[in-house]
């Protein structure tokens, strides 16, 4: 079994305007290298991860997501999932960023488990910048 005081070596490649990005962030937060950014954020990546495992029971639940408009059939993809989805996403809205990045928010209500589905579906395409989902768990109000 490996500690997390066991260290491995990887690397990776990143288009250049994500690791300038990336070097802003750290700077700016104040780590002492690119190494150090990278833990944090793989351990934020896997705690959300964690958390999303546990949808779970009816939910109200909320994503929003920002594309790239101009990424050759990704605004078809995006429909056609949310129209698979219809008896779930109860409404979308979508503003402009810029000529090429939209903001997408849907509205959903339903099992977790395919709040999550649709959420991580989304969030595979390629030309999704990003993808965050939030839900609530519904109560039955007592009387």
């Amino acid at each position: 079994m490996q500690h997390d005081s066991e260290l491995s070596r990887i690397g990776i490649s990143l288009p250049k305007n994500l690791l300038d990005k990336f070097d802003a962030i750290i700077g700016a937060r104040g780590y002492s290298s690119r190494s150090e950014g990278i833990r944090d954020a793989i351990r934020s990546y896997i705690t959300y991860y964690q958390w999303m495992s546990d949808v779970k029971g009816e939910r109200q639940g909320v994503i929003t997501m920002v594309y790239d408009h101009d990424q050759r059939g990704l605004l078809q993809t995006i429909t056609d999932i949310q129209h698979e989805y219809i008896k779930t996403i109860q409404t979308s809205m979508h503003a402009h960023l810029s000529h090429e990045r939209c903001l997408e928010v849907i509205l959903l209500r339903g099992d977790g488990a395919e709040l999550k589905m649709i959420a991580e579906r989304l969030m595979s395409q390629k030309g999704v910048e990003s993808v965050k989902l939030t839900t609530i768990p519904l109560r039955e109000e007592e009387d």
